[in-house]
Order: structure tokens, then C-alpha cells, then sequence
């Protein structure tokens, strides 16, 4: 049988065309017996919903919009795993954007997100992001926005983390107990909000371990090997650290190769460690210790509270922030 209406399983059932809508629906004002007995029919006579008459109906696209800084990342290519793994359970279609790190390009991005009539938005922020007044306009608006890894120091918003203080103490411990003391840290631009508690996280480490915080050694740094090549350069100069703590595995990369390449004899026994856990940590010709974020995982909470939150409709969901654990992996 072709092209199955909900009028067609109305009538074979001798109910309404409404009670079968919201039976498919899962509505609660449906009995569970009809429920039962509309879903079993729809499968057996092959019935698929019509996706532009079921979004004109319900007023939804059915759609959810995706903002990354760099879908070549390997940490957000796990995460976008993690939320199309969920979303497309609950029929969800995920489209995915890249801001490559501009703050006017997330701006227009959102815009667009907005334009197309997405039911949510899942977002991590640029590097450039300082200013929010365009996350306040859309919120402002209801559209319902969750953050994650990167998040605005707002408030009233929904957040999905890792506990990136916590990571970054793991991370710092570990050099200490490989009987490091001059331990540098090199991480990105200060406006992120990972940039804040990592450092948090690394300070935190050396004062528990009676290690006295020299500002000197920490270093902000862009993600352009370039700029690796420059703050080690200066570091092993300068400030002679005896190893580096490096706020993720991408970066790290760019100060593997800055070390390599450096002729001076300090550099030869410099410890590392990163952060994120990249895949292509465990491969790299120095064995890269480093934190483990839970980015699949990432992505299937964001995913699930965006669903909770589209599924609540006029009942209110209270904002609120989940927070992951990290792994640390000694290589």
C-alpha cells in the first residue's frame, strides 16, 4: 500500500484523524492501549509521515544547527558524533557550521541558524568572541541555545563542560611528580572561558605543591605553528622551564615540532603534556601525555538537554550547567 495518510489509519481504526497525530506523537493525551495500537498499524501498512506537512503542522523543522570554530578539530568532529548519534533518534536533522574562528563570522552564522528556522541551536564560541550581545538577542528571543566547551560567562543559559580546572590540576600534578619544577604554561587567547580555568587549575597545582606561580612562564599563544615557534623560542631563552604544560594536544603539536626544531641543549629534555587527547596523540614520535575530554559524550548531553528542552514546550526547563570528568593519560 503506497502513500499512507494519517486520514487513511484514522479510518481503518474507526477513530479520529487528530488521535492518530497525536498518538504518533507520543502525546500524553492519548491512552497507551491506542498509542499501541495506531503504531502497530502504521508499521504494518509501511505509514511515514509527510516531514513538510509534519513541520508545517507542528510549526518545527526538525532541524537542529551546530557551531563549531573548526570542524577539522578533531575534539569537535567527536562532539558533532556525539550530537547527530542522539538527534537523529529523535529525528532530528543536524546542520553543521564552522566560524573558523571569527567572532562577525559566528555572528552571520547565527543569524543564518535563526533565518533557516532551525528548532535549536548547539554552539561552542569562537577565539574572537568577547563581546555576547548577539548570544543575548537570540536568547532574548527564546531560541533555545545550548553552549559547550567554550561557553559565555552567562548566567541563565544551558552549558554542557568539561571540568577543565580539574583537568588542568591533574595535568600539572603529574609533572610535578615527575619531580618538575619549572613548569610553563602555554595556552590560548585569555577571553576564553577555558583559557580562565585551566590556568585556574595550573596555579592551583603548584601553590598546593608549595611551588612558587612565576608569571613568566605562562604564555599566551595562537594556534598558528608560527606562533608556537616564537614562545618557545623565548621560553627555553628566558625562563628555562623544565617542562610545559600545554592547554590542548592541537597546540602541543605546534610545540612538539617548535622543540624539534630548536638547537639549543635545554630543549632536549623538556617534558610535555597536553590537553584534549587528540587521536593522533598516541602515534606522535614523542609520546604525548595528556588529558582526556569526553568529547562524544560532550556532544550526546548537549544533544539530549537541546532535546529536553524542544520537548518541554511551554513547561520550563531550569537552566542549567553539566559538567564532565577528564582523564588523565600517561603515555
Amino acid at each position: 500500500m503506497n502513500n499512507i495518510t494519517i486520514k487513511d489509519i484514522a479510518n481503518a481504526l474507526g477513530i479520529s484523524n487528530s488521535t492518530v497525530s497525536r498518538a504518533l506523537r507520543d502525546s500524553h493525551e492519548i491512552s497507551e492501549d491506542t498509542k499501541a495500537k495506531v503504531i502497530a498499524y502504521a508499521k504494518a501498512v509501511n505509514y511515514h509521515p509527510n516531514p513538510i506537512a509534519q513541520s508545517l503542522r507542528e510549526n518545527k523543522s526538525y532541524s537542529i544547527g551546530v557551531i563549531v570554530p573548526e570542524i577539522a578539530n578533531n575534539y569537535f568532529s567527536e562532539v558533532i558524533n556525539g550530537i547527530d548519534s542522539v538527534a537523529s533518534q529523535h529525528d532530528y536533522h543536524v546542520v553543521i557550521y564552522q566560524t573558523h574562528e571569527s567572532y562577525e563570522r559566528e555572528i552571520s552564522t547565527i543569524q543564518h541558524v535563526l533565518s533557516r528556522k532551525a528548532d535549536g541551536l548547539i554552539i561552542s564560541l569562537s577565539l574572537e568572541t568577547n563581546d555576547y550581545s548577539h548570544i543575548h538577542s537570540a536568547m532574548e528571543d527564546n531560541f533555545p541555545i545550548i553552549f559547550f566547551d567554550r561557553v559565555p560567562p552567562i548566567e541563565n543559559c544551558y552549558k554542557v563542560v568539561s571540568d577543565n580546572y580539574e583537568g588542568a590540576y591533574k595535568a600539572t600534578k603529574h609533572m610535578i611528580e615527575k619531580g618538575k619544577k619549572r613548569i610553563a604554561h602555554i595556552t590560548s587567547p585569555p577571553v576564553l572561558s577555558i583559557t580562565k580555568e585551566r590556568l585556574a587549575g595550573y596555579k592551583a597545582a603548584l601553590k598546593d605543591n608549595n611551588i612558587e606561580v612565576d608569571d613568566q612562564l605562562i604564555k599566551y599563544c595562537g594556534f598558528e605553528p608560527k606562533d608556537a615557534f616564537v614562545v618557545i623560542d623565548e621560553l627555553i631563552k628566558n625562563q628555562k622551564p623544565d617542562s610545559i604544560f600545554v592547554c590542548s594536544d592541537r597546540l602541543a603539536l605546534n610545540c612538539l615540532e617548535a622543540i624539534k626544531n630548536n638547537p639549543s641543549e635545554e630543549s632536549k629534555d623538556l617534558g610535555l603534556i597536553g590537553y584534549t587527547n587528540l587521536k593522533t596523540a598516541n602515534l606522535l614520535y614523542t609520546p604525548l601525555s595528556t588529558i582526556r575530554q569526553p568529547a562524544f559524550e560532550m556532544g550526546e548531553k548537549a544533544a539530549e538537554l537541546l532535546i529536553k528542552v524542544l520537548k518541554s514546550k511551554n513547561q520550563i526547563v531550569d537552566f542549567e550547567t553539566i559538567i564532565l570528568k577528564n582523564e588523565l593519560i600517561i603515555r
